[in-house]
């Protein structure tokens, strides 16, 4: 039975255990409930992987109602993740990092490291690390172009729903980073592969990941002076502003779906740092509210950011945007209705993507005012 957060146990993994009995994969798990995790590309289906056989990743199981959207201690995540990291000094090996599903001994610096998230890569390249080994989203096979040039040359090992543990073990990692909302059900087979640290969710807590992944390398203070900088500036995005704070809209258009992004996602912490207010139907304390084609006047802002999540065709965006009732919002009417990039604004979930959602805020909103 895999340790849980409650009760955790040292793992210390062995040398390259042969998969064999680990590959008879899990069938994808719904995450149930009106929304599920974060913004990212999990709920979204699966998809296929890259280059050998593919097993699917189950992400969390059914009664892991703490890291669920909606569930009971969902808003509770950064509290319990206070407790995460190490006690060892920079540079000091072996040491034990205490994560989501307990603690795993890390024996030295790990220089081949494997990401399974998008916030995981934009951590370890805002770390200076370039990863061996990542998974892609559904909705795109590539690496993000805000990380592609300092990203190095990664294998693909997959995607978020569908990890091929085949070639993540012919990498042979000293170190893979994760989540327990995206695969819980891999951790032990990982675990055999490599050492492996798991956050409890992407998504909000994405301050918090970040320390967390940086743990195994020692690098905890760079990467709270990275965070230090992006405050800075987030707060002064809204300085600027004075008392024009105009509200905001994060609106994503998905296949099967539509979205407005609230308090508890990583849009949602953004204009928080920066002051920036939402309208009502958005200050929630979940992920986002979901609307239909013919509720899109509840976009309504002074402006609306809309990204969409793989090709438009796959989603209803182009018959929203060409459709009457986008017409009448106030924000269209004032050209403040503007595409973002959805692999910064909804799925970056990193200190990078977050100084580039910044940047692009005070480009937009500042002008504006």
């Amino acid at each position: 039975m895999s340790p849980t957060p409650g009760h955790p146990t040292v793992h210390r993994p062995s040398r390259r255990t042969l998969l064999t009995a680990a590959l008879t994969g899990g069938a994808v798990l719904g995450l149930g409930g009106l929304l599920t995790a974060c913004g990212s590309s999990g709920d979204s289906g699966s998809g296929g992987s890259g280059g050998g056989s593919a097993q699917p990743s189950g992400g969390s199981s059914p009664n892991q109602k703490s890291v669920k959207q909606g569930g009971d201690d969902y808003a509770t995540v950064i509290e319990k993740m206070k407790s995460f990291g190490t006690d060892a000094a920079p540079g000091v090996y072996p040491r034990t990092v205490r994560h989501a599903m307990g603690e795993t001994v890390i024996p030295a610096k790990p220089v081949r490291v494997v990401v399974l998230d998008t916030g995981e890569l934009d951590n370890v390249v805002s770390l200076g690390v370039q990863p061996v080994g990542v998974v892609y989203t559904d909705g795109s096979k590539v690496l993000p172009s805000y990380l592609k040039d300092k990203a190095g040359n990664p294998a693909n090992v997959g995607t978020i729903n569908s990890l091929n543990l085949e070639a993540i073990a012919g990498l042979k990692p000293d170190l893979i980073l994760g989540s327990q909302l995206r695969a819980q059900d891999q951790y032990e087979q990982l675990s055999k592969i490599a050492p492996t640290v798991f956050s409890l969710r992407p998504g909000y807590p994405w301050k918090q990941n970040f320390v967390l992944n940086a743990s195994p390398f020692g690098l905890e203070a760079e990467a709270r002076a990275q965070l230090e900088a992006y405050q800075a500036a987030a707060t002064a995005v809204g300085a600027g502003l004075g008392d024009k704070r105009p509200t905001i809209t994060p609106l994503r258009f998905m296949p099967g779906k539509t979205r407005l992004y609230a308090e508890l996602s990583f849009i949602g912490t953004i204009l928080t740092d920066t002051g920036l207010p939402q309208p009502t139907i958005e200050q929630v304390k979940e992920l986002a509210v979901e609307i239909s084609p013919e509720q899109i006047d509840k976009a309504d802002a002074d402006w609306i950011f809309y990204g969409v999540y793989g090709t438009p065709s796959s989603t209803n965006q182009d018959a929203v945007l060409g459709g009457a009732l986008w017409k009448t919002l106030g924000a269209v009417k004032s050209g403040q209705a503007r595409p973002v990039s959805d692999e910064t604004w909804f799925l970056g979930l990193g200190v990078a993507a977050a100084n580039i959602v910044l940047a692009e805020l005070k480009g937009f909103v500042a002008a504006g005012a």
